[in-house]
């Protein structure tokens, strides 16, 4: 049974949880949080505490690697890469994009296709209930799969990224890579590209959204087949069953040379007036 540590920094949540087999053991999260360096190495001592696991016998530690916040990335990737070189542990590095696509692809909520009023269908948080794996997942009739006829939706995480820009990465039905990993300052239209294009016979013909960047994308006027996942912040427990896939691969890091995906320098300011 392999026995990960997840940890989720790239945004304002800082979130800490445990896997067994890909299913999620004990959960620790905060979710508005900008406290990471204070909270994470508590966050991981209760997550060891109730799933009952010393972190001797974790078999790996995943982290999710950004794009994201700067600081906050930093702050989880001390932390795992020194869990990992203390205790000789393997570094499994997620992407924080491809994590909250997985998520959203998994998600048994109901799902409505807006057209015309933006409105956000779905609130709460949908992915509280489940268990990986899953092998049965049930999807709702607005939810158009590629096996089921010629057309499909695409998968397009965003995360905020300051003012009127964006993280995301675009994703077809199986999870693969349509967009890399980019900041795009938000335009109407702007998904129009992906809809529109074609991968073999199967018509992309709808987006499915998630990530705190929906919130600026959602007040926008682009197009109107859009689908709401619900899957709004980061977690720590929606890397589980990609770090267990990446575990059974020996798909690791090496822990010297490993960086986060930072994406953008720093958000540093100065003051307007002396101090003086």
């Amino acid at each position: 049974m392999a026995k990960i540590l997840l940890i989720e920094t790239s945004s304002e949540v800082c979130s800490t949880a445990i896997s067994v087999d890909g299913v999620v053991v004990a959960l620790s999260e905060n979710l508005d949080s900008q406290s990471h360096a204070a909270l994470l190495t508590l966050q991981i001592r209760e997550c060891s505490e109730t799933a009952g696991i010393p972190l001797a016998q974790l078999d790996a530690v995943a982290l999710s690697r950004g794009p994201g916040a700067y600081t906050a990335l930093r702050v989880g990737a001390s932390v795992a890469k020194g869990i990992c070189y203390a205790l000789e542990k393997p570094l499994i590095a997620l992407d924080t994009l491809l994590a909250l696509a997985h998520a959203s692809r998994m998600v048994t909520g109901d799902w409505e296709v807006v057209t015309g009023e933006w409105e956000l269908v779905i609130g709460g948080d949908p992915m509280s209930n489940i268990q990986y794996p899953i092998s049965n997942v049930q999807y709702p009739p607005s939810y158009a799969k590629a096996s089921a006829g010629k057309t499909s939706n695409v998968f397009i995480p965003a995360l905020d990224a300051r003012r009127q820009e964006v993280w995301l990465a675009v994703y077809d039905e199986d999870l693969r890579e349509i967009a890399p990993a980019q900041p795009l300052i938000l335009e109407n239209n702007m998904f129009e590209k992906f809809v529109s294009a074609k991968t073999g016979d199967v018509v992309l013909s709808g987006i499915v959204l998630a990530g705190n960047g929906m919130e600026k994308i959602r007040s926008g006027d682009f197009l109107e087949k859009v689908i709401f996942s619900g899957i709004i912040k980061c977690s720590a427990r929606y890397l589980a069953a990609l770090a267990e896939q990446y575990f059974q691969i020996a798909d690791f890091q090496d822990i010297a040379y490993f960086e986060p995906i930072y994406m953008k320098p720093p958000n540093i300011t100065t003051p307007t007036k002396a101090p003086f």
